[in-house]
């Protein structure tokens, strides 16, 4: 009988215990697109792509796709979000589609077929997920994501303005802290990482601490944006996420993408905000 394959947050660990935790976003905006001298169209998207693969592969754990700059190319893009993911997983590179699903019944049951289970082209590794539908709405992506070894985000405390009129609710028993909790529900009792993670900006500083979020209970990876361009660094991270730092993804995009267009520019950047985000000696 052949081994099954292990949860996506085993994998994670292993991972980042591998290459540290520095997630790369691949976030092709048109800007982006212009500084590197590529157009904005399907040649430019695949060139763009495959060269952050090329420079990170062996240097982080994991990148992050902004499907929606994928998308907006129509299926032109979609095609080449699916090269990137196949090419990403014969490199040893875990992936995150960073595509924000959220909905009910066969259609969340459609989103999750579509970036979670084994034989899908848009399969990642892991999703993105929003959960204002209520948490239980999410219960088909759940399911496909264990059935396939594979892992999700929930988005929980967003550091843009405007989360906090629907996150920040109720203060201490606050949308934000039910999130968590049901999340952390999802991982109880597991010997390894959980599967079940969280997305909480970098940059929202003393907010899980103030709405009582106990993000050491979570057993399960804290995806973190805002690092580098957003304005977040090493202290910020420390002081939002305290002891539970050792579950923190930091994710960074533009901060390393504007080193490209070429390998090694890339490269530098890697390797210049991974030594930021070391302990200080």
């Amino acid at each position: 009988m052949p081994q099954a394959r292990r949860g996506f947050g085993e994998r994670l660990a292993a991972a980042v215990r591998r290459n540290g935790s520095l997630c790369v976003g691949v976030d092709p905006h048109p800007s982006l697109l212009s500084a590197w001298g590529l157009n904005d169209d399907e040649a430019g998207l695949e060139r763009f792509s495959l060269t952050v693969l090329e420079a990170v592969a062996g240097l982080v754990p994991v990148i992050k796709p902004q499907v929606a700059l994928f998308e907006r190319h129509g299926s032109r893009g979609f095609a080449v979000l699916e090269r990137l993911l196949l090419t990403a997983a014969d490199s040893g590179l875990l992936t995150i589609a960073d595509a924000k699903r959220g909905d009910i019944g066969s259609t969340m049951q459609g989103y999750a077929e579509a970036w979670l289970r084994d034989g899908s082209q848009l399969a990642a590794d892991a999703v993105t997920l929003s959960p204002y539908l209520g948490f239980e709405s999410l219960r088909p992506a759940l399911t496909v994501a264990a059935e396939n070894a594979r892992g999700v985000f929930v988005l929980a405390l967003t550091s843009n303005p405007e989360g906090a009129a629907v996150q920040h609710v109720g203060g201490e028993e606050s949308v934000a802290r039910i999130i968590a909790d049901a999340a952390a529900a999802e991982n109880r009792d597991l010997h390894t990482l959980g599967s079940v993670g969280l997305v909480i900006g970098a940059t929202v500083g003393t907010a899980v601490r103030r709405l009582g979020l106990n993000l050491e209970s979570l057993n399960g990876p804290i995806l973190a944006p805002g690092l580098g361009a957003q304005g977040a660094g090493r202290a910020e991270l420390q002081q939002t996420f305290g002891a539970a730092a050792p579950l923190v993804l930091p994710s960074s995009s533009r901060g390393i993408l504007a080193a490209g267009p070429t390998v090694n520019g890339l490269r530098r950047a890697v390797a210049e905000t991974q030594q930021e985000l070391q302990p200080a000696e």
